[in-house]
C-alpha cells in the first residue's frame, strides 16, 4: 500500500517543493544521456562492444570526478562548480556528436569527449541529497525525502529513454544527445537560483584527511557493495538494448527502460510512505538479492510483451534500493564530509554501471542478451551477500 501522507508534510515545508521543481530540467540528461551515447556509438560504428564502452567513458568519468566536486562544493560552496559545470557539460557532448559524425572508426577522441562530458556533468542530485540531510532532523522524513528523491529520479528515467526512443526513430541519437546538452545548460542555471543554494553552510574542517569519508567507519564496505550491485545496472541497460535489437526494433530499448523505471518509481514510493522493520543494512541485503532474482526472469525466453511485463516487475525494488543507499551514506558520513560522501556513494554506483555496460558489450557480442542478464542476476545477489556479511546491522 502506498501512502501520501508523509510526502505531503515533506512538501509542505518550506522551500522543498521549487527546490525539487528547480532541479528536474537540469537533471533529465540523468536519463538521456548514456542510452542516447550509447546508439550514437553503436549506430556509427555497428559494434556493440564500440557502443558499451563509449557509454562507460562517459560514466568513468562522471564516477573519477565526482569526489572531486563534492569536497569542492564542501569546502566552498556549490556555485562555482554548478556555473562552471553548466558550460562544460554541454560543450563536452558537442564534441562528442562531431566527433562521431568526422570519424567513426576513431575511437579515441569519442572515449575522450564522453569522459570529459560525464566529468563535467552539473552535480544537482548530490547537492539536493545533502540539503534534505542538513533539514531533515526527523528519520522517518529523511527517508521519505530520499525515497521522493529515488522516485524522481526514476521519473526521468521513464522521460529519458522514451524521448532519447522518439529522437532515434524520428531523427537521430545525436540529436538525442544534443537535447541532453540544451537540459543540462538552462536546467543547471535555473537551479542556480532555487533556495537550495541560499546561505549553503561550510562545515569547519577539524581535520586534514587526502581520503575523506572513505576513511570513516563502515563507508569503505558501502562503497564495495555498491560498486558490486551497480554492476547490475549496466548489465541490464546493455541487455535490454541488446534485445530490443534482437527482436528487430532498436528503439524498443528506451520504451522497454522506461517501463523498467516505473516499476522502479512505484516501488519507491511505496517504500518511503511507510516505515520498515528490518535495520537499514538488512533492508539493503534484502533488496539486492530480490534485485537479482528479478533481473534473473529476464534472462527467460519470452515474447516482447512479457518481456515488457517483467522489466516493470524487476525495476519496482530498485528505487528502494538507492533510498537505503542514500541513507546508509547520511548515517555514515560527517557533516564536514557530507557532500564528498554523497559523491562517493555515486562514484562507486557510476563505476560499477560502467563496468557493467562495457562487460555487457562483451557478453552480447559473443552470446545474446541472456548473458548479460544472468551475469548481473550474479552480480546482485553477491552484492546483497556483501552487504549481509559486512555492514552493521544497528
Amino acid at each position: 500500500m502506498i501512502s501520501l501522507a508523509r510526502y505531503s508534510t515533506l512538501l509542505a515545508r518550506p522551500d522543498f517543493k521549487s527546490v525539487l521543481v528547480a532541479s528536474i530540467i537540469g537533471r533529465l540528461p540523468i536519463g538521456l544521456t548514456g542510452l542516447s551515447i550509447l546508439l550514437l556509438s553503436q549506430g556509427a560504428t555497428g559494434s556493440f562492444v564500440r557502443g558499451g564502452a563509449t557509454a562507460a567513458a562517459y560514466v568513468v568519468g562522471l564516477a573519477c570526478f565526482a569526489p572531486v566536486l563534492g569536497r569542492i562544493i564542501d569546502r566552498s560552496g556549490p556555485r562555482a562548480v554548478l556555473l562552471w559545470s553548466a558550460c562544460a557539460f554541454p560543450a563536452s557532448l558537442i564534441a562528442l556528436v562531431l566527433a562521431v559524425r568526422a570519424d567513426a572508426d576513431g575511437a579515441f577522441l569519442s572515449l575522450a569527449f564522453a569522459f570529459a562530458a560525464g566529468a563535467t556533468f552539473p552535480p544537482i542530485t548530490v547537492c539536493m541529497r545533502t540539503f534534505f540531510r542538513r533539514r531533515l532532523a526527523e528519520e522517518s522524513l529523511l527517508a521519505t525525502a530520499y525515497s521522493l528523491e529515488a522516485v524522481l529520479i526514476e521519473t526521468i528515467f521513464i522521460a529519458g529513454p522514451v524521448l532519447v526512443a522518439f529522437f532515434v526513430a524520428y531523427s537521430s541519437a545525436s540529436v538525442a544527445v544534443s537535447f541532453a546538452a540544451l537540459c543540462g545548460f538552462s536546467g543547471t542555471l535555473l537551479f542556480l537560483r532555487s533556495p537550495a543554494l541560499r546561505d549553503w553552510p561550510i562545515e569547519i574542517r577539524t581535520r586534514k584527511n587526502l581520503f575523506g569519508p572513505l576513511t570513516e567507519p563502515g563507508f569503505p564496505s558501502l562503497f564495495i557493495v555498491v560498486l558490486g550491485y551497480a554492476g547490475a545496472f549496466g548489465l541490464v541497460e546493455i541487455g535490454v538494448t541488446a534485445y530490443s535489437a534482437e527482436v528487430g526494433n532498436p528503439a524498443l530499448a528506451g520504451v522497454l527502460l522506461g517501463l523498467m523505471s516505473a516499476g522502479s518509481a512505484v516501488g519507491g514510493l511505496a517504500y518511503g510512505s511507510r516505515s520498515w522493520r528490518l535495520p537499514l543494512a538488512r533492508q539493503f541485503a534484502v533488496a539486492l538479492w530480490i534485485l537479482g532474482a528479478g533481473i534473473a526472469l529476464l534472462a527467460l525466453p519470452m515474447n516482447i510483451w512479457f518481456f515488457a511485463a517483467v522489466s516493470i516487475a524487476a525495476g519496482v525494488i530498485m528505487a528502494p534500493t538507492l533510498t537505503i543507499q542514500s541513507m546508509l551514506v547520511a548515517r555514515n558520513a560527517s557533516p564536514e564530509h557530507m557532500t564528498e560522501a554523497f559523491t562517493w556513494s555515486s562514484t562507486g554506483l557510476l563505476a560499477g554501471v560502467g563496468i557493467g555496460m562495457a562487460a555487457g558489450g562483451w557478453l552480447v557480442e559473443r552470446w545474446d542478451s541472456s548473458a548479460a542478464f544472468i551475469a548481473g542476476t550474479i552480480a546482485a545477489i553477491c552484492a546483497g551477500t556483501l552487504a549481509a556479511a559486512w555492514l552493521r546491522a544497528d
